[in-house]
């Protein structure tokens, strides 16, 4: 028996114990994050999965990890002799959890979930559909507890972001969600999602792995801000400032009493919460003579629309973060002519040593993905020990890194071809190439959503009879979360979320890509911020800057594909790479940036 058979059977025996016949263990935090850290990865414990989304279904006779296209490869490979089935969500033949969960709990059975880590809309979805069977909810089954050796929650310094990379006081802020309160007729408010209230506090921490936010909740009524955090004396700086601002502090774990309780106190008007981003457990925690306002966050809405001090900051974050990236290619280049050996892991270890040269860097956005050949049609693709493999000649290395700066967030994809590569890899190539520049330059006019963005780009692989299974963009934090809701662009709604209409001030990537299963993988992404353009008789139009300044491989072009605008798009991209690095490079690396820039076609 495997190692996760015995986890499972362990975990069925704590559910037979408690009363529940299946439970749901999410990838999630009180938060509702991307990433999680340690404490949180309870799913991954139970199923060996790795990948930062899939939630594991287990009953008394079935389990079940259900995950997205970015994972399909990787899942299949981690539940190996593990007994759990994967589930490919998005699959015309793959039901919802809500619909595995009704049709494998027995009548009147019972469904247990961590309440923390489930979302109120999942909850009340979960809720309807157990009523057909007379089943109920045990929201406070916490299959974490039966973990042996669980690493404790850890709670890291927090610092304060400088109103020059913020560009808004805290005060400031404040104001706004008042005044976005006051509109709602709401009195009070709780904010749970980290990157809110990091961005709202002008704060930032280190609680989570990749995202510079710290482990807390807000609730702010008409009396008082309470900020529910663990920050301890070496911060004394943040504890004078919040002091200072008039921030009431109290314990991180307090705020499931003390918090909800001022919350249920507080009934003269209103509570604003957005049901879609606060947990089952908080849902089932307000009392029900508390009126309720379901409305988006105020501060979810308010940082997308990154301010003239983000936008600086963000720029000279990705100027130091390509010159990286050059460096980067140039070195590896060099050492595959001088015949070393260079694996997937060395890859990731060269960009981190390069960024951490770079000032203001305070560690990678996510985790480095290089996938060289197959392994690059792994989307979401980290390299192991077990994994890792030596970079050849004859296909291609996909790279899709990033760095967490001082005000800004990097996330760029550069696909290159080692040594030669045939036509097929080359026609491949160009598709991606041509997707990724036709929204790098749009123009539109405003109103335009991101599934209008989207299609624009995947209209060149719905002519070649392709598609990706992933977005083509999503929403980038300043200092803050590599992937940030609300801003995405996706033909297809996502998660249910409307399709978002583009402002200025919005940053985004543009990363279109194929995945040739066994083969290969392409994804070019660069970010792209919206700006305005001019307004005129018909309207007022905006359109994309690029914000990445990282040289794309031009060796793998099929020019006679290319159109004289994409030609031209490319030329004028490389143009603005060459001006925004080569002040930061010299010798053999700006000979190298020059050459990789030289106009083409």
């Amino acid at each position: 028996m495997s190692v996760i058979e015995e986890r499972i059977k362990k975990l069925r025996s704590f559910m037979s114990e408690v009363g529940v016949d299946i439970c749901l263990i999410p990838t999630s935090d009180c938060h509702d994050s991307e990433y999680v850290s340690d404490y949180f990865k309870v799913r991954e414990y139970f199923s060996g999965f790795t990948g930062s989304a899939g939630d594991l279904v287990v009953s008394m006779d079935k389990a079940a990890l259900f995950t997205d296209s970015r994972y399909f490869l990787q899942a299949a490979d981690e539940l190996k002799d593990s007994g759990i089935e994967l589930m490919k969500m998005g699959m015309p033949e793959t039901p919802t959890i809500s619909e595995y969960i009704k049709e494998n709990v027995p009548e009147g059975g019972v469904l247990g979930f961590d309440g923390r880590l489930i979302s109120s809309d999942d909850g009340v979805s979960y809720e309807k559909k157990l009523a057909e069977k007379k089943a109920s909810i045990n929201f406070e089954f916490d299959p974490g507890v039966i973990w042996d050796n669980r690493p404790e929650l850890e709670f890291n310094p927090v610092q304060i972001l400088d109103i020059k990379y913020a560009g808004e006081t805290y005060l400031n802020k404040l104001k706004r969600v008042q005044e976005y309160m006051k509109e709602s007729g709401a009195t009070a408010h709780i904010m749970t999602a980290l990157d809110d209230i990091a961005w709202f506090f002008n704060l930032r921490g280190s609680d989570i792995e990749c995202n510079p936010v710290f482990l807390s909740f807000v609730v702010i009524t008409g009396e008082k801000v309470s900020l529910y955090a663990n920050i301890d004396e070496e911060s004394k700086e943040v504890l004078e400032y919040l002091k200072e601002n008039d921030v009431e502090l109290k314990s991180y774990e307090k705020f499931f009493e003390d918090g909800l309780i001022s919350v249920n106190n507080w009934t003269k008007e209103g509570l604003l919460l957005d049901e879609a981003r606060i947990s089952y457990r908080i849902f089932k925690s307000i009392s029900e003579d508390v009126k309720r306002i379901n409305k988006t966050n105020p501060a979810y809405e308010f940082k997308a629309i990154k301010n003239e001090a983000e936008i600086a900051a963000i720029e000279q974050a990705n100027i130091v973060d390509g010159a990286a990236m050059v460096k980067f290619e140039y070195y590896l280049r060099e050492a595959i002519k001088e015949g070393k050996t260079v694996t997937e892991m060395d890859v990731a270890d060269m960009l981190y040593e390069l960024r951490s040269k770079n000032e203001g860097f305070a560690g990678v956005s996510f985790p480095t993905i290089a996938g060289f050949g197959a392994h690059g049609a792994i989307v979401h693709y980290e390299s192991t020990k077990e994994t890792d493999v030596p970079i050849e000649l004859g296909s291609f290395l996909l790279v899709d890194s990033g760095g967490q700066y001082l005000g800004g967030t990097t996330d760029v994809t550069r696909t290159y071809a080692i040594g030669k590569v045939d036509d097929k890899l080359k026609h491949d190539y160009t598709l991606v190439l041509k997707a990724m520049l036709r929204i790098m330059d749009f123009q539109f006019i405003e109103g335009a959503t991101s599934s209008n963005i989207d299609s624009l780009g995947r209209d060149v692989f719905w002519k070649d009879g392709k598609d990706y299974g992933h977005g083509t963009g999503h929403g980038i934090g300043a200092f803050l979360n590599v992937h940030e809701s609300p801003v995405y662009i996706q033909w297809k709604s996502r998660y249910g979320i409307p399709p978002v209409i583009f402002k200025p001030g919005m940053f985004s990537s543009d990363e279109p890509g194929i995945y040739i299963t066994g083969e290969y993988g392409i994804r070019i992404e660069t970010d792209i911020l919206c700006e305005d353009r001019f307004t005129n008789e018909y309207g007022h139009f905006l359109g994309f800057r690029p914000m990445t300044y990282v040289p794309i491989d031009t060796s793998c072009i099929m020019l006679d594909e290319m159109s004289q605008d994409d030609i031209r798009v490319l030329n004028r991209y490389h143009e603005l790479v060459y001006s925004k690095l080569s002040p930061l490079l010299s010798g053999a690396e700006l000979d190298f940036l020059k050459e990789c820039t030289s106009p083409i076609g």
